[in-house]
């Protein structure tokens, strides 16, 4: 008889997870799902024919399993598109990754660029211990450059200062990206050696893209899921998992109970613990205390900003006197994103606590402080303002801080129960992209099919080589 898998979350790690065992015919697979929609963080939200992708979500991976799965699940070509990032700063436009170029010297003024110089020069010979975020930066860009460009959007993201998040999200997420690594990518493009394997993700040129955008191919995924003989099944919220023998045996939702021989979880791992029936005080007050960031996105559609010539996916908005994060141009993800072109679609990024004053203002004042925002940088005219929309993300980005210096632990635990494979982003309480998402998923389904140890799940994306490497092991 088949075997009873159940996974929680519709995100790309529980899709993909679902995706990959009905391949095999062994399995009766169950999604999960606490709202009504496919996708988790990586979804497409229509309103009124104009799509919003929450976060933006390039479609990029050294991985080639995971671009092959792409192409085969997608079943269109991708749109190939231009990446291009800016910041804002001191109402003056950088590129991002911040270039060594005449324009940043002339907006920087030739006294302040010779500091960052200097300061990058002292961080090479004077090298940190990397405890912190702030050492990770101020070792690959020197203190003046860290606290000009990196420092201020940081602590507007997390909401604490980069000396209290811990070195290892800048591992995971910056990886290589330095001032020696931008200058040898720059001389590689001069001689036309790039190699994309070789390339830092923050410095590509180009990437593949959904026209729909991403929910697009997860989508696709669900339904082949459905007639594959798997099951979605939405607004199903997890409250408690019944832990026999160091197995889970059962999930009880609000209104239902599911019994399992395998559980895939990609919730995140503060509900995942508070769910289990007797887990030991130490392990449940540590879960307790990991913190996440939640994340608002508005989008407004504008008219008559052409003369803005805004070719970027998306600004970093590293301005002090306003709230938003990041801007993105949904035309420049893809034109198909917006349902008339002669309107401009905008993605207005603000991060936050769940009930703080940002999170539990109330709609209609929360987009008029988003549209004073637009206006106070000049991005947009309040008369040219066509229509809005406000969209919020519960743990969008599971933190580095609070009681994460104390994660292994739970992390022992939780690989003591036996038929539990934690995978995704909050699933392992890890920043991963969507690729390092899909890649937990890979790993998990091979080792129960094969019966192998759960350990390499926890090795995806801590390692540089380990995502150019892994398919091929």
């Amino acid at each position: 008889m088949k075997k009873n898998v159940i996974i929680i979350g519709a995100g790309p790690a529980g899709l993909t997870s679902a995706y990959e065992l009905l391949k095999t015919n062994k399995y009766n697979v169950t999604i999960l799902e606490s709202s009504n929609q496919i996708g988790g963080i990586s979804r497409t939200v229509n309103y009124k024919e104009n799509r919003i992708d929450i976060g933006g979500h390039r479609f990029f991976s050294k991985i080639e399993k995971v671009n092959t799965w792409w192409d085969e699940v997608l079943e269109e070509p991708f749109l190939i598109r231009n990446r291009k990032s800016r910041v804002l700063y001191e109402r003056n436009f950088y590129d991002y990754p911040i270039s060594l170029n005449l324009n940043t010297v002339k907006n920087l003024g030739a006294k302040k660029f010779i500091r960052i110089i200097f300061s990058y020069l002292k961080s090479v010979i004077f090298q940190r211990e990397e405890n912190t975020l702030e050492d990770f930066f101020i070792n690959r860009f020197g203190y003046e450059l860290y606290s000009t460009f990196f420092k201020d959007y940081t602590e507007k993201v997390w909401g604490v200062p980069c000396n209290k998040i811990d070195a290892l999200f800048g591992h995971q997420r910056v990886k290589g990206l330095s001032i020696k690594s931008m200058l040898v990518h720059i001389v590689k493009k001069l001689f036309g050696s790039i190699n994309s394997k070789n390339v830092e993700t923050s410095l590509i040129e180009q990437f593949k893209y959904p026209k729909l955008g991403p929910g697009q191919l997860w989508e696709n995924v669900a339904k082949k899921i459905i007639d594959n003989g798997g099951k979605i099944i939405f607004n199903e919220s997890v409250n408690k998992i019944n832990l026999q023998n160091s197995n889970a045996t059962e999930i009880y939702t609000t209104n239902n109970s599911y019994k399992c021989d395998y559980l895939f979880s990609s919730m995140p791992i503060k509900d995942l613990v508070a769910s289990f029936d007797n887990t030991p005080e130490t392990i449940k007050t540590i879960a307790n205390k990991l913190e996440y960031r939640d994340f608002i996105t508005v989008g407004l559609l504008v008219k008559n900003l052409e003369e803005q010539n805004l070719k970027d996916n998306w600004i970093y908005i590293q301005e002090s006197d306003v709230r938003i994060g990041r801007l993105q141009i949904f035309n420049n993800w893809s034109p198909y994103l917006v349902n008339d072109e002669n309107t401009t679609w905008l993605g207005l990024e603000y991060f936050c606590n769940e009930n703080d004053e940002l999170w539990s203002m109330n709609e209609k004042d929360f987009i008029k402080l988003a549209i004073s925002e637009m206006v106070k940088l000049n991005f947009i005219k309040e008369e040219n303002l066509l229509d809005s929309v406000q969209i919020k993300v519960k743990k969008a980005y599971p933190s580095y801080f609070g009681s994460y210096n104390r994660f292994d632990e739970i992390k022992e635990y939780l690989n003591t129960i036996d038929n539990l494979y934690c995978i995704g982003r909050n699933g392992q309480h890890r920043y991963n992209n969507m690729d390092h998402s899909m890649m937990t998923s890979f790993e998990a389904v091979a080792a129960l099919i094969n019966e192998k140890s759960k350990n390499r799940l926890w090795e995806i994306n801590t390692e540089k080589e380990y995502h150019e490497t892994t398919d091929k092991n």
